[in-house]
């Protein structure tokens, strides 16, 4: 995993790049930038799997960066002023981080990158097949059963279970993980919101705001009396980004 830093701050970006080898080890920063113009030359040539950028530079803000190159990765901006969040994720925002540098908030930010390099190399491997599942083999007593995704309403991690739920409302245990079946559902029809849920489009039935600027998804079948489909704190902004696309 690769990194560029842009910060005209010599000590911020030391300490940034401190902060990211304790907590990442396998993150590699391979250049520290400090203004717009060598930005723009360097990101036209190279292609890390993330940026981490202030805004307010030696000769201009951030955001004119991002303007005059075609970029496609993910951005971290790490600024001390707050007014810029909107304009930041516009300009492919993974997160948004306020100075002086936190550490527990520098770890939320490491690990919502791992799992969207995990996503993309997911992606990356379903496209290389040409295909995603079709069909999952599901357990019924002593009876097994294919069921179509089409099907599907959600997958729900239950202790050591996996359950399958259907749109009629079956329910059926699948012998994989929620990591193994991730990588196997189009992106495009599935999301999972968090570690216990798996959902297809097709089963929301209503979405409210939660606390913490968190998303409640009403699922229809409804899961299990007393759980709740809660789109945790990292995945919101892509939820949504689901939601539009």
């Amino acid at each position: 995993m690769t990194a560029v830093i842009i910060e005209d701050e010599a000590l911020a970006a030391l300490e940034l790049e401190k902060m990211l080898k304790e907590l990442a080890p396998e993150l590699k920063v391979v250049a520290r930038l400090e203004t717009v113009r060598e930005s723009i030359v360097w990101i036209r040539e190279n292609s890390p799997d993330v940026i981490f950028s202030d805004i307010h530079l030696g000769d201009g803000n951030a955001f004119e960066i991002f303007k005059q190159v075609e970029n496609k990765i993910p951005v971290v901006f790490v600024t001390a002023y707050d007014e810029y969040a909107l304009q930041a994720f516009k300009s492919r925002g993974l997160d948004y981080i306020l100075k002086p540098l936190d550490r527990e908030e520098i770890k939320a930010v490491v690990e919502k990158l791992r799992d969207w390099l995990g996503n993309r190399e997911r992606e990356v491997v379903a496209d290389s097949r040409g295909s995603y599942q079709e069909r999952f083999l599901v357990q019924m007593g002593t009876r097994i059963k294919s069921v179509p995704v089409k099907d599907i309403a959600y997958f729900m991690a239950d202790g050591k279970y996996l359950m399958l739920y259907t749109l009629d409302g079956a329910v059926y245990i699948v012998d994989r993980t929620m990591g193994e079946i991730e990588g196997r559902l189009d992106p495009r029809r599935f999301f999972r919101i968090n570690r216990k849920f798996m959902i297809g489009f097709t089963a929301i039935k209503d979405m409210v705001r939660y606390s913490n600027s968190r998303v409640k998804v009403v699922l229809q079948p409804a899961p299990p009396e007393s759980i709740e489909a809660i789109v945790s704190n990292e995945r919101v902004r892509e939820f949504k980004e689901w939601l539009n696309r």
